[in-house]
Order: structure tokens, then sequence, then C-alpha cells
């Protein structure tokens, strides 16, 4: 009896082993979103010809006024900066690529308002235009301080014509 318990106690693990190792690997739900994101073509990378957002910097507005200008990000298709005003953040400045995106330059298409030749879209705390059919350049509100007419005495201090001419 003790001699069958040394010999089947092993075959019996072995067997459970091979068993388990063998068994398909059910994939968890993480392991189906990364296969599905990495599949997707679409919102995945930067248009190849988006300009690099080093470039925008110079079409910034300057500093002045009693107010500061931060950079805080800058990629491919892409610039911003925060606009503060005794150490507060009252707006945030940007420029955007729209060659990757299209859908974003589109929604200016049939727009009435205009800001310094520009067609222009508004929210409650952001003002937005776009230049030369292809740069977003957005002023997006921080502080109530910070009114629409500020964002918009602001976009008119960008380089618009210098950002008008790049390509």
């Amino acid at each position: 009896m003790i001699r069958l318990r040394k010999i089947l106690a092993p075959l019996l693990l072995s067997l459970l082993l091979l068993v388990t190792a063998c068994a398909p690997q059910s994939t968890s739900r993480f392991d189906q979103a990364q296969q599905e994101s990495t599949q997707q073509k679409s919102g995945q990378a930067v248009s190849k010809d988006a300009t690099q957002g080093a470039q925008f910097n110079k079409f910034f507005p300057p500093a002045g006024g009693g107010y500061e200008r931060v950079y805080t990000q800058e990629k491919k298709g892409f610039a911003q900066a925060k606009l503060k005003k005794d150490g507060k953040d009252v707006a945030m400045l940007s420029i955007n690529d729209t060659s990757s995106n299209p859908d974003a330059a589109a929604k200016y298409q049939g727009s009435s308002k205009k800001i310094a030749g520009y067609p222009a879209k508004e929210t409650s705390k952001s003002t937005a235009i776009l230049v030369g059919d292809r740069y977003q350049v957005k002023v997006q509100s921080r502080d109530e301080s910070f009114t629409a007419s500020d964002r918009e005495a602001w976009l008119q201090k960008f380089n618009l014509q210098g950002l008008a001419g790049l390509k």
C-alpha cells in the first residue's frame, strides 16, 4: 500500500501538471483591449506632414502687461502655453496643426464669426480660430476673470500672418 502511494502520488502530480500546462489560455479583457487598440489605424499617430510643435513657439504672443507666458507642452502638431497673471493661471494658449484631424478644420466651414479675418468658434470657456485652413489657434479661460473679450484680444496678439505663411 505504501509502495502504491509512492508511485501514484508523483504520477497524479505529473498528470495534473501536464493537463494544466496544455490547457488553452483564456484572454482577459485587458488583452482584448490591447489587441484592439494596436490594430486601430485612426487616431493612432500624428500625420507625418504635421508641423513640429517647436516651430509654433515663435508665433505665440509675448509676455507683458502683467502677464507671464509659460510653455507647457510641445510635440509634433501641437504647442501650448499657460498665461499667468499675479502667479495665477488665467488662460491656456495653443496652436494645433489640424492636418492630423481634418474634422477639426471642417467645423469652421460656414462660421459666421470672424476674428482678425479668420473663421472663429466660441464656447463658454474657449475661443478659437482657423488660420490658413490648417492651424487652430485657441485661447481657453482658466479663471472667471478671463472673459471672452480677453480671449479674442489674446488671439489677435498671436503672429497670425506668420503662422498663415507656415507650410
